[in-house]
């Protein structure tokens, strides 16, 4: 999984790019969050336009890395998850957990 990062004011948004898998990607989400988190950023934005695939490791990372946020007061959102990823998180009744948006300027304008 290749990740960059890029921030607009306070809000970092997190672009992945790959399969969110197991031993593909999904440890690298959660050490991304982490560091993210330990820097005192508090406006998560994930751009899962580019992710390919999420099996239950990556989605367990996910929700790890949204409980992470939540512990420390920060929001940890989604955008533009592609049919194929959003169709995964609700058939295990993950994606009602996520504020999730298609436009990244509402989604930065949003926290």
């Amino acid at each position: 999984m290749k990740v960059d990062v890029r921030h607009f004011d306070d809000v970092i948004v997190v672009d992945l790019n790959g399969r969110l898998v197991s031993g593909d990607g999904a440890d690298i989400l959660g050490e991304i969050v982490a560091a993210l988190l330990e820097e005192h950023w508090t406006k998560i934005l994930l751009n899962f336009e580019k992710v390919t695939s999420i099996d239950s490791t990556g989605a367990g990372e996910l929700v790890a890395s949204l409980k992470a946020a939540k512990g420390v007061d920060a929001s940890l959102k989604l955008l533009r998850p592609r049919e194929r990823v959003a169709k995964s998180l609700q058939i295990g009744q993950l994606l009602p957990l996520f504020e999730i948006f298609a436009d990244e300027d509402a989604a930065v304008k949003s926290f």
